[in-house]
């Protein structure tokens, strides 16, 4: 069956149509700048790539366009041939636990919960509500990001702040990329031979938005990212942890508001924050290769963290069968990973120098000598998002 697994942003709309159960990419594409002028709009099939730049207004226009290109080019000889979509929706609340089937109840706890990711469950709701009004009568399910962490235990989500915080706005820690660690622990546990069940992992999730993920018998148990995305260790543009009394401090030393505050700590932070000129990885390390010693200070600041991070899980966990790395740094940056390892070298780990310099490859990375296996498994949300689709709709 051919399901469709969609991530609808503010601007933008990625799509990849796949073959299931075989999971083979039929087509992909993104439209970007939506409602901007110079809409860019890209598709991939076959081993072919088409792209046009054109004025595309809105969602819905967007939706249009991509499902007649779909006829135009025979990708499917019929719309009637896509049986189910499934959309990323990037925060469920604690109403929801797991993937749903998309009614109009659900649309409504989505929009309920929306304060609580303002820049992305109204865009994700945009691409919902386009897809409907284009193919109304096929089923449609929402995969949220944080539905795998609602397994934790009140001790890892809850914060030491007034309990009615939590009762009254749910001010609790929430965690994100939760499709990627699902989709990577499943993974790892293959990799492994062994049942989900009898696993103990830990999953880097390092790309420009980041967070890590301690994960027992295919369960979350705890995650860095908290109330919001900013939580956690260093990103990008974003700060991870850091003191809250910050917040004030700068307000009123620059004489800024919060919310420009806030601003900083997510968009002027980070990498970016530190090395005062990039947000890139690859541009970082390049710099570290000359010497630039803020660049050095912005990947070495983040690999500490990490490495706490990885210690903390570790102790929480037991024990560990395998640390695995992922999403674009995690799965790019031999460098980055090295510098990881070489933090935690207390656990007994051993990193494969040649294994270490490959990319984006499905492999175990560490040395025999390794008492715990380093995995490097690229992610893929998109399956994961037709998986959950089949498995509700049928």
């Amino acid at each position: 069956m051919k399901i469709m697994a969609v991530n609808a942003g503010s601007s933008s709309l990625k799509y990849q149509l796949l073959e299931m159960p075989s999971e083979f990419v039929i087509s992909s594409g993104v439209i970007e700048r939506i409602g901007i002028k110079d809409s860019i709009f890209s598709i991939k099939y076959n081993g072919k790539k088409v792209k046009d730049t054109l004025n595309i207004e809105t969602h819905k226009d967007a939706v249009d366009m991509l499902l007649r290109k779909l006829g135009e080019l025979k990708i499917v000889n019929s719309l009637d041939e896509i049986e189910a979509i499934g959309h990323r929706v990037v925060h469920g609340g604690e109403k929801f636990k797991d993937s749903v089937i998309i009614t109009q109840e659900v649309i409504d706890a989505i929009e309920e919960v929306s304060d609580l990711a303002p820049l992305h469950n109204p865009a994700n709701l945009t691409g919902i509500k386009a897809f409907s009004t284009a193919l109304p009568n096929i089923p449609t399910v929402a995969v949220f990001d944080t539905a795998f962490h609602q397994t934790m235990d009140p001790v890892a989500y809850m914060y030491s702040v007034p309990y009615e915080w939590y009762t009254k706005y749910g001010v609790r820690k929430y965690g994100f990329h939760g499709t990627s660690h699902k989709y990577v622990s499943q993974r790892a546990a293959k990799m492994l031979g062994k049942d989900i069940k009898d696993t103990k992992l830990i999953i880097c999730h390092i790309g420009n938005g980041a967070s890590l993920c301690a994960v027992d018998g295919g369960k979350s148990i705890d995650t860095s990212m908290g109330f919001t995305p900013l939580a956690g260790i260093p990103m990008g543009t974003r700060s991870g942890d850091i003191d809250p009394a910050i917040v004030q401090f700068i307000s009123e030393k620059e004489k800024k508001s919060l919310d420009e505050v806030i601003d900083d700590l997510n968009k002027k932070s980070g990498y970016l924050g530190l090395s005062g000129f990039s947000s890139d990885s690859r541009d970082l390390w390049d710099a570290v290769a000359s010497g630039d010693k803020k660049s050095i200070l912005a990947v070495q600041k983040q690999a500490k963290i990490i490495a706490d991070y990885i210690g903390a899980y570790y102790l929480t966990l037991g024990r560990c069968d395998a640390i695995c790395f992922t999403a674009g740094i995690g799965e790019n940056a031999s460098e980055t990973r090295k510098l990881v390892v070489d933090k935690i070298k207390a656990l007994g780990v051993v990193l494969d120098k040649k294994k270490n310099a490959h990319q984006s490859e499905e492999m175990i990375i560490s040395t025999k000598r390794s008492r715990i296996k380093i995995l490097m498994i690229p992610t893929n949300e998109e399956v994961m998002i037709a998986r959950d689709t089949v498995r509700l709709i049928t």
